[in-house]
């Protein structure tokens, strides 16, 4: 009995140790081993079970936090859900060959363009999963909020520690790229942001905007230049298109908003008319 009662205070300790270490996966293995399951097993396969618990826990709630901080729009976004249809001009073994995150250790960019809904965002956080995998921190941020974070960073002091946060990132994921024409200092504060992380971390930019017409949404073309020299001529490109059913619902949202304006208009001029036969009755009813 005093045998069992050390041998069961031995184990506690033990335990208790493992915890003061930080293993608590490995603690969690050893209760687990008692069963007669594991008798069998010599010393030194037990404690290599004990220490790929331990791993295994460690890489997981890594993985975790690397997600958590990333702040993807989707987060569980993955390759394997992306529909590959001829239509929407995707190569499967283009987006695979991504996934293997090759791009970021040589530091280059991707940009996703196409109109609204069709999936420029989802397929970016998709990439960035896939860079989570592997342990690569990212985040996703929009473009309007990027401005803002940035412009309220340059009114409490902590813009240029702000710049230094963005530029240390491995991914940034930067969604609808130019939805509004930045001014003149937000210009700038973009290219200062390229500017840093230029052939050092990589970027995904999605944007409903054209490559060519980049010059007209940015403005400046000096600053233009400069951006889309440190960001696209270092990128991969990924053109969506809309599916046929997509064009098919869109000429239909067109023609029920087209049909819309026709009616509001419609109704405008039966307002006045209704309007100038009431102001006529108010003058006869005076007279």
């Amino acid at each position: 009995m005093q045998k069992k009662d050390k041998k069961i205070r031995g184990n506690f300790m033990l335990e208790e140790k493992l915890f003061q270490l930080k293993l608590p996966a490995a603690a969690s293995a050893l209760k687990e081993q008692r069963s007669s399951t594991f008798e069998e097993l010599s010393f030194e396969d037990r404690l290599e079970l004990l220490l790929d618990k331990e791993i295994s826990f460690r890489k997981n709630k890594q993985l975790r936090q690397i997600l958590l901080k990333a702040k993807l729009k989707y987060t569980n976004a993955s390759i394997e859900e992306i529909d590959f249809s001829s239509a929407r001009g995707l190569q499967k073994s283009f987006l695979i060959e991504l996934a293997q995150n090759d791009w970021i250790n040589k530091h280059k960019n991707i940009i996703i363009t196409g109109p609204t809904g069709v999936g420029k965002t989802f397929i970016a956080c998709a990439l960035a999963n896939a860079a989570a995998r592997d342990f690569i921190p990212s985040l996703y941020v929009r473009f309007p909020r990027l401005l803002q974070e940035l412009k309220v960073s340059k009114a409490d002091g902590s813009y240029l520690k702000a710049l230094n946060k963005l530029s240390r990132l491995k991914l940034l994921v930067i969604d609808d790229f130019c939805l509004e024409a930045p001014d003149s200092t937000a210009l700038r504060d973009i290219l200062e942001l390229f500017e840093d992380r230029h052939q050092i971390s990589s970027t995904i930019i999605t944007t409903q905007i054209p490559l060519d017409n980049w010059h007209e949404c940015l403005g400046d073309p000096t600053i233009a230049d400069a951006i889309m020299d440190r960001i696209v001529h270092n990128a991969y490109q990924i053109q969506l298109k809309r599916r046929i059913n997509e064009k098919n619902n869109c000429k239909k949202e067109q023609y029920a908003n087209q049909q819309l304006i026709w009616l509001i208009k419609k109704l405008n001029k039966k307002s006045k008319l209704l309007t100038e036969i009431l102001k006529c009755a108010n003058e006869k009813l005076r007279d």
